[in-house]
């Protein structure tokens, strides 16, 4: 064999070769995304279950508790002070459900790209001490520092829903007898809202899952927190069509704070 025919012939090998690479390379990449796909489709699959057996718990829940204050009233000759007790638990109750409808006719507006925002001047400052004084709460102590006068182009239901979510939301991770804030105020640039609370905190690789559809943090197995993994995917999405932004910064010593900054108009 002739130097010019091994020199062919190993041209043709390295053409094979570099095609065989070619050819592995694009079957392991493909692998690989194929993998990725199927484990995110998963997990997607098992938020998505979790969500319905938590809706149902959500859903059944204060129904069964309303259904069992009117069955006492039924059934019993209460004393002033105990129809009373009993009148606010269930009107709770009704609100926690109200709540949890809301956000899932939100997310299904959301999801049909619905244009239900509609934008004026509010005082979200007024806005706040309304909303912040509705969110009644028997297991944790409530406060509010509340600047006056301060507004912002919003709409006003959706600014209502970005406070409850995250009301909920810090009420929902704190233990018992914890306290919670809200603060508003602004500064040269922007109006602020804050939602401080001294609970479990959120660590540093969930702070952007946290705003996920159905993500909720800790073990679906052993987490004790009910909830549905939709509030604050809403607050998330209201923010942006707010055209705010949002951030979580860990309060101290322990604790999370959820800020909100929303450019001022006049009123």
């Amino acid at each position: 064999m002739n130097a010019e025919m091994q020199k062919k012939l190993h041209l043709k090998w390295l053409m094979i070769f570099g095609e065989g690479v070619v050819f592995i390379s694009l079957l392991t990449v493909g692998i690989l995304q194929t993998r990725k796909s199927f484990r995110k489709e998963a997990l997607l699959a098992k938020q998505q279950n979790n969500f319905l057996l938590s809706i149902t718990h959500e859903l059944k829940s204060p129904i069964a508790s309303i259904k069992l204050y009117l069955q006492t009233f039924g059934k019993h000759e209460l004393k002033p002070e105990k129809k009373h007790e009993l009148v606010a638990r269930a009107v709770s109750d009704a609100d926690r459900l109200n709540s949890l409808v809301e956000n899932i006719l939100l997310v299904s507006r959301i999801d049909n790209n619905s244009k239900f925002l509609k934008f004026s001047p509010i005082n979200l400052s007024k806005l706040c001490k309304e909303t912040y004084a509705h969110f009644q709460n028997e297991t944790h102590q409530i406060e509010a520092e509340i600047q006056p006068n301060l507004f912002v182009e919003g709409d006003e239901l959706a600014l209502q829903s970005i406070l409850l979510n995250l009301l909920e939301n810090a009420v929902k991770y704190s233990p018992d007898s914890k306290r919670i804030k809200v603060k508003l105020w602004a500064n040269d640039l922007d109006v602020i809202l804050e939602v401080f609370d001294w609970g479990m905190g959120v660590k540093t690789e969930d702070q952007e899952r946290i705003f996920q559809r159905f993500y909720r943090v800790g073990n679906e197995e052993t987490r004790l927190a009910k909830g549905t993994g939709l509030g604050l995917y809403i607050v998330k999405y209201l923010v942006n069509q707010h055209k705010a932004k949002i951030q979580i910064r860990n309060n101290e010593p322990i604790g999370s704070i959820f800020q909100i900054r929303f450019k001022p108009v006049a009123a």
